[in-house]
């Protein structure tokens, strides 16, 4: 993991053979929010800063639903594609990026995983879309996981967490103290629960509310709750 800068604006930024993974951050206000022309705009930018042929996104409405990435804008939370010289990303400012790597079988994926998509498994059945339509092995897949809000700080409902012990998958691990919930740990026991490597997990473990090493967007304690950071990653030419 290494941080660059471009145009003033600092991205967090991982490299696995023909990969690139991108984390941006807020500094000097950097925005990616698509419902305003300062994301667009920025977002044409990624483009040009990183040479690409496009970009693609969605319109995130915390479900499970997972697209091949086809030119459209559609409602879901993954974006997967094998064609190279594209990025595919996703918008947060708490919940967490997960970015999936599979260099032998050249094929990538985003995903967006809020509370709602965690609960959902949506990091889980991403990995079951790789596997299925693009022949992708357990052992080959990396995940890369970007700043979001911690177990440190999220606190939610005990109704909530009793909701995610209640799956037989969380039940015997740690993912909350004191209401706050641990949406990584949840997610990392996804990726076990599919085999994936430990050493092939990296994470970035930077919490969106209470780092000081980083300027981020939080929607819980930023003052700009229209701040979006932007995770993507492509495939070299």
């Amino acid at each position: 993991m290494n941080s660059e800068t471009i145009n003033n604006y600092e991205f967090i930024k991982f490299e696995h053979d023909d990969a690139v993974i991108v984390f941006s951050t807020a500094k000097n206000g950097l925005n990616f929010n698509k419902n305003c022309d300062e994301g667009l705009i920025n977002l044409k930018k990624i483009k040009a800063y990183y040479n690409l042929q496009d970009i693609g996104y969605l319109n995130q409405i915390h479900s499970d639903n997972i697209f091949e990435f086809n030119g459209e804008i559609r409602d879901g939370d993954a974006l997967i594609t094998d064609k190279r010289n594209l990025a595919i990303g996703i918008f947060t400012a708490d919940c967490v990026p997960v970015i999936l790597v599979d260099s032998k079988a050249s094929v990538i994926a985003a995903i967006h995983s809020g509370w709602k998509g965690t609960k959902l498994m949506i990091v889980s059945k991403t990995i079951e879309k790789l596997k299925e339509n693009y022949g992708s092995r357990m052992k080959d897949i990396r995940a890369y996981i970007g700043p979001h809000i911690g177990g440190c700080c999220y606190e939610v409902s005990s109704e909530l967490i009793e909701e995610f012990t209640s799956q037989a998958i969380y039940s015997n691990i740690k993912i909350s103290n004191n209401n706050r919930l641990d949406l990584e740990k949840c997610i990392l026991a996804q990726l076990k629960e599919k085999n994936i490597k430990e050493e092939n997990i990296s994470t970035t473990k930077i919490c969106t509310a209470c780092n000081k090493e980083h300027d981020l967007y939080s929607y819980r304690f930023s003052e700009n709750k229209q701040g979006r950071m932007f995770s993507f990653v492509y495939l070299n030419q």
